[in-house]
């Protein structure tokens, strides 16, 4: 026979027993607690943690589906840009011959671009595709500003093959093939390879400057010598070697007897010893009749 005791404690229902109780059977639903809030540290969590849990993973999946269909960026910069980091003013500085519409276009800027995002190294490799641009900086002035500073390349010489005609550095380096008016006081180089020895003749004629304003082109001879083109049309051939003293002896000849602006076509200083002279044809022409009229007039003298 059992006791009171033993009764009273088969009646005790435990925690666990509780929650595995089957319903409508022990204790009360109402009186329940899930099960997991009764095993062990998981029912300290808050009443809350499962509605964030379900929002955070919500959350997480849209993020997902947003960069696996491509708008994760449009999302960022969105975001961003609303948070007061859109890129509202670009300041340009160093360009002249560089137009704002080819740097504005090279960064590549658009309507609600964050500035957080955007990427200034890929930028600056745009910008060094231009041709006039030797060097380039880009920098982020938050919340909303950018700063590009660039260094141009320095228009040197002209460089003329065929009927192609560039603007180049003193490198030889083509610049552009958009020629004008600005550059007519740059000196034309003309031929295969005259670009990578435009120094040399340039340097050679800033030792004349009486003579240089009248050069107006420098043609490169099978590799080995030049050829100065004057304004007027005279050609003066230049030696292989010793070109800045036969720029001397001629500059010095024009001084003293207005060498280059006679009834000439060239001036040939390749020998050392000697200088050639060519008369245009009539020049030519007007000395042979003269030289013939006084051979006539000596003849007749004799007789």
């Amino acid at each position: 026979m059992r006791t009171v005791k033993a009764k009273r404690d088969e009646d005790v229902v435990l925690p666990i027993e509780v929650a595995l109780a089957p319903r409508g059977r022990g204790v009360a639903r109402l009186h329940r607690r899930p099960l997991w809030r009764a095993m062990g540290a998981l029912e300290m969590l808050p009443r809350w943690s499962g509605t964030a849990g379900a929002l955070l993973f919500l959350s997480a999946t849209l993020g997902y589906a947003l960069v696996l269909g491509g708008h994760g960026r449009m999302v960022s910069e969105s975001l961003t840009s609303a948070a007061g980091f859109e890129i509202a003013a670009v300041k340009l500085s160093g360009q002249r011959e560089t137009t704002e519409f080819e740097i504005l276009e090279a960064l590549e800027i658009q309507r609600g671009s964050s500035l957080a995002l955007f990427d200034a190294s890929a930028a600056r490799e745009r910008l060094a595709r231009i041709p006039w641009i030797e060097t380039v900086s880009v920098q982020k002035l938050y919340p909303g500003t950018l700063q590009v500073s660039i260094a141009e390349r320095e228009a040197y010489a002209l460089w003329q093959r065929g009927d192609r005609l560039s603007v180049i550095d003193a490198t030889g380096q083509v610049i552009s093939d958009e020629v004008d008016g600005r550059y007519a006081n740059l000196l034309m180089l003309i031929g295969h390879g005259a670009q990578k020895r435009g120094v040399e003749i340039i340097d050679d004629l800033a030792a004349v400057p009486q003579l240089r304003p009248r050069v107006r082109a420098a043609r490169l001879v099978s590799s080995r010598r030049w050829d100065l083109l004057l304004e007027n049309g005279v050609t003066v051939r230049l030696p292989e070697d010793g070109v800045a003293r036969a720029l001397a002896d001629v500059a010095q000849m024009d001084a003293e007897t207005g060498l280059l602006s006679r009834d000439i076509t060239a001036v040939d200083v390749r020998l050392p010893d000697r200088v050639v002279v060519r008369l245009t044809d009539e020049a030519a022409m007007r000395r042979n009749a003269k030289a013939g009229r006084a051979g006539r007039r000596s003849s007749g003298a004799r007789t």
